[in-house]
Order: C-alpha cells, then sequence, then structure tokens
C-alpha cells in the first residue's frame, strides 16, 4: 500500500484522474471498477473535461461499478445507474453495453449477483479498482463484519450508512435499506486499486483502515493485503494518520513516484 498526500481536495482529485486516463490511454481496453458517492461527483467531471479536451478515449473501455440500491429501477434519479449515466457515462464516448451494474431489481439477486461475478470474469478481470471509503470504513456497500473473502451479494445497509446516504432521498425512510455490492474479495481481484479520501470526516476511518489492525469491521482494512493498492488523499483526510510525515517523505524523495507530480 502507498499513501499519496495532496495539499487539498481538489489536487487530490486531479491526480486521481490523471492517473485513471493515463492507464486508459496506455491501455486502450482498460476494465475500470467505478464508485459512486460524493466523492466522486468532482472526479467524474474532472475525467469528462480531460476526454473533453482529447487527452482519453473510452470507446473500447468496460466498467462495472461497486453496488447498486435493491428495489430501484435504473430510471430512479436515486439509482447508482442514473447516477453513473448522468455524471459519466453520457458525456463521454463509452459504449453503454459495456457499463455494468449489480441489478437491484433482478427476479433472482443471488443468481445476478453470480453473474455479475461471472461478467467480470468474461472481462478479465477489473485493471483499475477505484474506491471511496464510507463512515463505516466500507468499500462498496461492504458494511461491518463483511467477509473479507465476500463476492457479490446482497447486504443489508448500516445504521450510520443510512444516515449518511438518507438525505439523498429527502426523506429516509425513501431510501432502501438493503444493497447489491462487489464483495471485499471480488474488490481485491483487481489488479491495481486506487482510494481517494477528501476531507476531515473521513480522517479517523482512513486512519484506521490504513495503519489499523486489518479486520471485517472496516472492509477498507483488507487493502492493506492487496500488492498494488495506493490511498490518495488530502491533508484533512489525512490528519489522523501517524505514518503522514514517512509518506510525504516518500511521495518527495523516492524517483518512481515523480510522474506523480
Amino acid at each position: 500500500m502507498e499513501v499519496i498526500i495532496q495539499k487539498d481536495a481538489a489536487t487530490a482529485i486531479d491526480l486521481t484522474a490523471r492517473l485513471i486516463c493515463d492507464a486508459v490511454q496506455e491501455k486502450k481496453d482498460s476494465v475500470l471498477g467505478l464508485a459512486t458517492g460524493r466523492t466522486m461527483e468532482n472526479l467524474y467531471a474532472n475525467i469528462v473535461k480531460r476526454y473533453e479536451n482529447d487527452e482519453v478515449s473510452f470507446s473500447r473501455c468496460a466498467t462495472f461499478n461497486l453496488d447498486e440500491y435493491v428495489g430501484l429501477e435504473p430510471d430512479n434519479k436515486q439509482s447508482y445507474r442514473y447516477y453513473m449515466n448522468d455524471l459519466l457515462f453520457n458525456k463521454i464516448n463509452i459504449d453503454l453495453e459495456e457499463t455494468f451494474l449489480p441489478n437491484g431489481v433482478a427476479a433472482d439477486l443471488a443468481k445476478s449477483c453470480q453473474q455479475y461475478e461471472e461478467k467480470i470474469i468474461d472481462k478479465g478481470g477489473i485493471d483499475i479498482q477505484l474506491l471511496g471509503i464510507g463512515n463505516t470504513g466500507h468499500i462498496g456497500f461492504n458494511e461491518p463484519l463483511s467477509s473479507l473473502a465476500s463476492r457479490t451479494r446482497e447486504k443489508a445497509l448500516a445504521p450510520i450508512t443510512l444516515e449518511q446516504n438518507g438525505p439523498l432521498f429527502g426523506d429516509l425512510e425513501e431510501m432502501p435499506k438493503r444493497a447489491l455490492t462487489m464483495g471485499v474479495g471480488t474488490i481485491l481481484d483487481a489488479k491495481k486499486i486506487i482510494l481517494l479520501a477528501t476531507g476531515k470526516t473521513k480522517a479517523s476511518i482512513l486512519a484506521k483502515a490504513v495503519e489499523g489492525p486489518i479486520t471485517s469491521m472496516i472492509s477498507a482494512s483488507a487493502l492493506q493485503l492487496h500488492p498494488n493498492c495506493v490511498i490518495i488523499c488530502d491533508e484533512d483526510a489525512a490528519e489522523e494518520l501517524e505514518g503522514k510525515e514517512y509518506y510525504y517523505r516518500i511521495f518527495e524523495n523516492e524517483p518512481e513516484w515523480q510522474t506523480y507530480h
């Protein structure tokens, strides 16, 4: 695991966007694992701008999203399919038939989840998996006590997650209480992982995930096991990292990091 601390959220987002776009330009048929949430909104705007400036093409890419709410149709404005189409897919040159999300309205959710796993394998696996981190330490919707070997499945949402996301629905009672999510094991299968975290509200949980024990109570802590994982955060999110001076020194002095400037 490598930790790259940037001065502010905009710089952290810009670096993340550049890494993703550079990787797509290097491997035109990249398979991207994508995330949703507030942290990603500005990231996708940055990626769209790079596309509009002819810095990157997504014409041969495929994407797999981490999760989707159970019971929301794709055209529901609170669904993650709507979110992705609105903020990214409809603004770049990707084939919508090559953008995949778990099917939260499938007649057989368990079978649909298994098919999702098979589709990822059929595409050759995920080259770069983008992640945020939730207030419970979840990646995807892998809430506390999620198995670190788990695969795509249905998951009950934790009270903290409901409280955090509920306002987006206007009324907490309108928010689905369950979601389909890639498992921790599915995420760890990605060839490279980039986790983006910004803001003081993420400082405590990021420190636990990066420097604390590996535990199913904080699914993001499993990223410590991945051989090619990069944590990109701003100074606010890095506030409680005990090793932050060491992380700064690596970034500033090691030649292999110079391409990130």
